[in-house]
Formats: structure tokens, sequence, C-alpha cells
């Protein structure tokens, strides 16, 4: 959840409701959560929630979560309930302050209506294309459409008709009536309503013309006495528009829109078109993937809400657009989980010992803590026996200098266990290592030294006899390019080792972990059990920055 006691720190947003509150301009800020339900939420979303939660909050009031659900083609009930499920996740409740775009449809009807009647907006035929080419470029003024002098009697009648479902998709749009020469192109007459016969979420069949988001979007926030409209950086060309419309409306209030920066991440891509392409291409297993930056998806992998909101009041809130390097969304998990994660034993790529002088058919509980940093955390039994898996990478036949770990002749210390030291390599017929012959220091218990001699390396170990066999997925980085973003097309740069799926062995604790909690397997990383069926974990993080080396 959020953390609500954290000091809040200051930014140009809170100093901007502060100032209006001290001026008597509003009582207590209201601000809204709109997002479209045409996909699910991800992280560059939890940095618009942390705001108009967050301010909402410290500041006495409360925050509306409002679905824009103008384009029905697009939007589905699974993304209004993920939605709902990703903001509660998060720490955060709207309470009784659930509202729809679509709860307005009518009112905002109405309202277009009034624009025709006083001569501010028309019907136009042209085609997209057509309305394309004529809005002009940057340099360039638009050219105003042949339809755009009909009758305010002609334009009602087709619009009444638009509403009554006599054309087809695309035949005919609803436009303000504004500046064909603004240099402001989303001023030169933007679309206001579209003709889609779909079937809408909500409310069925009843509509067969959708207001645009820049329609509905400024008209909810009236009705909803919104004080406070928080957006990102990219909606601030559409304020001159947002302002024109509640001017030229019979609106119960006027908001102010005020911008803020996006969030943006290197090897993560934040467009919703593209994540879309990402599930349905199967790139991904699901909206939910852990590689995916959807809240489902971090979710899965384990990342604790906290940390998440933690990251965000560390990027903080600016005017201008940056890129955040995605090490330190990584160091936040990575901090959080060293305090509250659990220690268990698990060994990724296993290479068989044999503990030679160890009693044959002879088990130990050994005692283990369970988390070094939280001494009321406890600790749990760990059997050992005479034949063990370590890691693979624990072992060298001819290490270098400074490998301190396995090799033939070298002491090393089983963490809660023994000192153990390597005598013989057994090879395949393929010249592989496949098992270690080692003796044992039965004076060693709890892997402390008998006599004040000193090893250099500690090492995880699993009993074979007890061993739990898993299915085990890491998680690489997505892209094989910081910036996927800037690629032609961002999907050419994925990275073909995003994942890799190995089959681990794990101390028999962790058949019982929770699903979600993150634990740590020590010296790998943090992971946290996949709510699939059978042992299946999900890296969460290593526990140390893999960006750098990617």
């Amino acid at each position: 959840m959020s953390d609500a006691s954290a000091p809040a720190v200051s930014n140009f947003l809170r100093e901007i409701v502060a100032r209006d509150i001290a001026e008597g301009k509003h009582k207590v800020p209201v601000t809204r959560f709109p997002p479209e339900p045409n996909g699910y939420l991800h992280i560059g979303h939890a940095k618009a929630m942390c705001i108009n939660f967050g301010i909402a909050q410290d500041f006495g009031g409360h925050c509306n979560l409002r679905f824009d659900d103008t384009n029905p083609a697009k939007e589905e009930q699974e993304f209004i309930d993920s939605i709902q499920a990703d903001v509660r996740w998060l720490g955060f409740d709207w309470g009784k302050n659930l509202f729809f775009a679509s709860d307005y449809f009518e009112t905002l009807y109405q309202w277009a209506e009034h624009l025709i009647r006083n001569g501010n907006a028309y019907v136009d035929d042209q085609s997209a294309e057509e309305t394309r080419i004529n809005r002009g470029t940057l340099t360039e003024p638009g050219k105003p459409s042949p339809f755009r002098e009909r009758t305010v009697e002609e334009n009602l009648d087709l619009f009444r008709r638009m509403r009554a479902g006599e054309f087809p998709n695309g035949a005919r749009v609803l436009r303000a009536k504004i500046d064909m020469a603004a240099g402001n192109i989303n001023l030169r007459d933007p679309v206001l309503y579209r003709i889609i016969h779909t079937h809408h979420p909500r409310t069925g069949t009843t509509w067969c013309i959708y207001p645009n988001y820049d329609f509905a979007h400024g008209q909810s926030d009236a009705l909803e006495h919104i004080t406070h409209s928080l957006c990102s950086l990219e909606y601030e060309d559409h304020k001159p528009l947002y302002d024109w419309l509640l001017a030229h409306l019979p609106v119960p209030s006027h908001p102010r829109q005020y911008e803020f920066a996006r969030l943006n991440m290197t090897y993560t891509l934040l467009s919703k078109r593209h994540l879309t392409r990402l599930v349905q291409g199967k790139h991904v297993r699901g909206w939910d993937d852990p590689r995916m930056p959807t809240l489902a998806g971090l979710r899965r992998r384990g990342v604790p809400p906290a940390a998440l909101v933690d990251f965000v009041k560390r990027v903080g809130v600016a005017r201008a657009n940056s890129v955040v390097d995605i090490a330190m969304f990584d160091a936040c998990v990575r901090e959080l989980l060293n305090k509250t994660a659990s220690r268990y034993m698990g060994v990724l790529r296993p290479l068989k010992v044999v503990i030679e002088n160890y009693p044959e058919g002879q088990v130990e509980e050994l005692d283990a803590v369970n988390n070094p940093e939280d001494p009321s955390a406890g600790g749990r039994k760990v059997p050992f026996s005479r034949e063990l898996y370590v890691e693979q990478d624990d072992f060298m036949e001819n290490p270098p200098k400074k490998f301190f770990r396995l090799s033939p002749g070298k002491e090393v210390r089983l963490r809660y266990a023994y000192f153990v030291t390597c005598k013989e390599v057994v090879k395949n017929d393929q010249g592989e290592v496949v098992e270690l012959r080692c003796t044992y220091d039965p004076a060693s218990r709890g892997g402390n030294s008998p006599d004040g001699r000193k090893v250099q390396a500690t090492l995880h170990w699993v009993s074979v006899a007890h061993a739990k066999t898993a299915e085990v997925r890491l998680y690489n980085p997505m892209f094989n390019r910081p910036d996927p973003a800037s690629a032609e097309d961002p999907l050419t740069e994925l990275n073909p080792a995003s994942l890799e799926v190995i089959e681990a062995k794990l101390e028999p604790a962790l058949e019982s972990a929770e699903v979600g909690k993150a634990v740590q397997f020590e010296r790998l990383g943090y992971f946290t059990r996949d709510p699939d069926a059978g042992l299946v974990f999900n890296r969460t993080v290593g526990l140390r920055d893999t960006y750098a080396k990617a």
C-alpha cells in the first residue's frame, strides 16, 4: 500500500494547490484519474495515480476514478476490472467517487447541440484523409471544409440523424468551428463526435455516435467539479481547446488544467499501442507477463506496491520530460525487499556434491535465519545430507587467482552447515563436470571455524534428497537498446533472451511459499511464486544491477 505517513515532497503542483486553497479559490482539491479502458495500466500510470490521489489525500480532498470510455471499438470489461484492481493494489481508494464518461453521454450530446445552435459546431462530410490534408501543417494554415457554412438547421438535422444511426462509420463527424488558421493545430476545427457502430461495454447499442477525448474530458471534469485537472505533458497542446470548450458551454464549473512530465524509463516501452501489439502478437504471455511494464506484470513479478510508490516519489514531479534509468527502479525494489523478504536457499543450475566422509543415510536439521535485517522474522530448519546441490558457477576446475569458491583442493563454507573441501572431480563422456567429491570437517558445524582458520567463500546449497524441483523464470531486459521507442518499429528491438526458463532445486520450505510475495534466494536475487499451477518462481530483481552488464 502507499505510505501515507511519509512526508510529501513539495513540487510545483502542490504549490499551486496550496496557493489556491490559501487564497480561498477552493476549500479542498478535487482531482481525477481518468484512464481509458483499452488496455492495462502501466508504470507511467502509477505516477499519474500517485500525483492525483496523493495531492487530493494530503490536502483533505478526494480523487475520482473516471473511465474515459468513449471508444467502444477498443474497450473491454476486462480492462475496467484490471484498472480498478491496479488502483487498489497501489494503495489508493476512490471511495464512492467512481465515474464513467458514459455517465454523461446525454449531457454531452445536449451540449454538442448547444454548440451547433450558437454557430460553434458543424457536421462535416469529408473523409478522414481529406480532413487530414485540409488541416494544414505547423507552417501552413488549414483549409476550411466545404461544409463549414452549413446552416444551424441543417447541422442539427444531420447530427440528430447521426445519433439515430442513419449513417455508416466514417460518413460524417461533428467538428467545432474555431479557427482553421490557428497556430495550435488542435484548434483547427477539431472533431467532437464520430460515428461508431459497435457494442459499448456499459451502454450497449444505445449510442452509435461517441464524443472524442477532448470533448468528453474537460466537460466531465466540469460536471464533477474537478478543481485541478492534473495530466501529463502530452496534453499541454490540448489545453487551449480544453479552455475553449469550457468557455462556450453551460458548464457548472471551470476546472484548470496543469501538466507534468510523464514517466519514461530506459529499456521500457510505455506506448499502449505497442504494448497491445506485444500482447496480440503473442510476443508475451499476456498483459500480466512479468516482462511487461504493466502494473499487473510488475505485481506478477513480485514488485511490492510500496517500492513502486517510493520510486515515483524519488523520480519527482517536473515540468520537462526526461528519461529515468531503470536501474533506479530496480534499486527501489531491491532496497525494500532487502528489509522485508525472507531468505531461502535455491540452486538455479545444480551441480551435485557428494560428501564422502559424511554418514550415509544421516540427515541433520540445521538452523537458518529468515532475514538478518529483521530479527522478528525468526528462523527455520534446513535439512542437510551427504548429497547436495551447489551452483555450477560456484565451481571451477582451473580457477583464476581471485576465484575463492570451490575448486580442487579448495575449502569453502556451506551456509549454516560445514566447511567442505573438494577432493575429486567427476566428468561424463563429453568431459563435462557432473559431480564433485568432497570431504567435510565435523567440527565446523553451523559454518563455524573450529580452529580459527578462515575460508574466503560461503556457498548456498540444497540437500538432494529433500530438494523440490521448480520451474524458475529469469527475466532480462525486454529490449536490446535502452531507447526502444526511438526505433522505427520498437518491436524489431525485442531481446530474444528476455525470458529464460530453467529447472531449479529449492529447499523444501519454498514449497509453501506464498503466491505473489517475494523472497530472496540467497546470493541469487529476489523471486516470487507465480500463480501458475505447480512450483513456479519468477525472478523479481537480481541482487545487483543487471542493466549495466546488459
